[in-house]
C-alpha cells in the first residue's frame, strides 16, 4: 500500500499544464466516441471490449502467465485493425456530423424560404388528415445531406408538394403507399422509397408497441442523415417526428408545425451565422486599409 501511494505521489509530482491538457484531450476523444455510439448495437460491443481489456490487464498484471501474455501481445494489433471494420457505420456517421458542423453554406434566399414555408404547411395539413383517417405515412424532408441513394430505390415524381398529392401517395393499397416519400424544397422527389432501419434500442425499449417498421425507418434515416422524418402510425393515427436519432411522439398539428419551423429556422440561422461573422471582419479590415 505504501509503495502504491508513493507511485501515485510520484505521478502527481510530474504533472504539469501540458500533461493535464493531454489527459483532458484523450478524455474528450473517448467521450465523443462513446456519445456517438449511444443507443446503438455498437454500445454492447463497446461494453464487451472494455470488459475484455480490464480482464486481460488484471490477469497479466496479477498473475505471471507468459504464454497468455505472448498471445495477447500478438493478438492486440489484429484487434486494433478490426475496430474500424466493426464500428464502420458509427465512424462514418460521426465523420458526417463533423463535416456538417464545419460546412460553410450560403444563406437561403427569400424564394427558398417561401418554398419551405409552403412545404411545411402542406406536410402539416396532409399529416393531420392522414392521422384522422389512420392512414400510415412516412415523409422524409431533405435538408443538407444528399439522399440520392434512397431516392433511387423509389419512383421518381418531381411534383409540387400539396396536401392532396401526399394523401394520394399514402392512400391504402396504392402503388406508392409502401415506403417513404422524399421531399426536397417544394418538390416531392420520389415515393415508395426504401429507408434504412434503425439499429438502436430506443423503439425496442419503449412501452408502446404501436411502433413498427415505419418508425424504425424514420429513426434510421435520421441516424444516417440530417433529414427530418414525419411518420403517421397506421394503427393509432398518432404523429411522430424523428431527427438526429431522436423521436418525438404524440404530436398534434400545431406542435408539428412549430417543430418543423424551429428546425428550418435553426438551419437558416446556422447558414447566415458565417456571413454575419465574416462581413463585419471584412468591413473592419477595409477601414483599416
Amino acid at each position: 500500500m505504501t509503495e502504491f501511494l508513493n507511485d501515485l505521489l510520484f505521478i502527481f509530482q510530474r504533472l504539469n499544464w501540458t500533461s493535464v491538457f493531454d489527459i483532458l484531450l484523450v478524455t474528450l476523444i473517448f467521450y465523443i466516441l462513446l456519445y456517438s455510439v449511444r443507443d446503438t448495437q455498437a454500445m454492447a460491443l463497446v461494453r464487451g471490449i472494455i470488459f475484455l481489456i480490464v480482464l486481460i490487464v488484471l490477469m497479466t498484471s496479477l498473475i505471471n502467465l507468459p504464454a497468455f501474455s505472448w498471445l495477447v501481445t500478438n493478438t492486440l494489433p489484429a484487434l486494433v485493425l478490426a475496430i474500424p471494420v466493426i464500428f464502420a457505420p458509427e465512424i462514418r456517421r460521426t465523420l458526417e456530423r463533423i463535416g456538417r458542423a464545419g460546412a460553410i453554406l450560403p444563406a437561403r434566399s427569400v424564394k427558398e424560404a417561401s418554398a419551405i414555408q409552403n412545404t411545411i404547411t402542406a406536410v402539416v395539413k396532409a399529416t393531420a388528415r392522414l392521422s384522422a383517417r389512420q392512414h400510415g405515412a412516412l415523409i422524409i424532408m431533405q435538408r443538407f445531406d444528399n439522399l440520392d441513394e434512397y431516392i433511387d430505390t423509389g419512383v421518381k415524381l418531381q411534383a409540387l408538394v400539396t396536401p392532396e398529392l401526399l394523401l394520394q401517395i399514402f392512400y391504402p393499397n396504392t402503388p406508392l403507399h409502401d415506403g417513404a416519400a422524399i421531399i426536397s424544397g417544394d418538390r416531392v422527389i420520389a415515393g415508395s422509397c426504401v429507408m434504412p432501419l434503425s439499429a438502436s434500442g430506443i423503439l425496442t425499449g419503449s412501452p408502446e408497441r404501436q411502433m413498427g417498421l415505419r418508425h424504425r425507418a424514420a429513426l434510421g434515416i435520421s441516424e444516417v442523415s440530417d433529414a427530418i422524418a414525419v411518420v403517421v402510425s397506421e394503427e393509432t393515427g398518432s404523429i411522430a417526428i424523428a431527427h438526429a436519432g431522436r423521436m418525438i411522439r404524440r404530436l398534434d398539428s400545431d406542435r408539428l408545425k412549430n417543430i418543423l419551423l424551429a428546425f428550418y429556422q435553426q438551419s437558416a440561422d446556422q447558414d447566415s451565422s458565417w456571413i454575419r461573422r465574416v462581413l463585419p471582419f471584412l468591413s473592419q479590415k477595409n477601414k483599416e486599409e
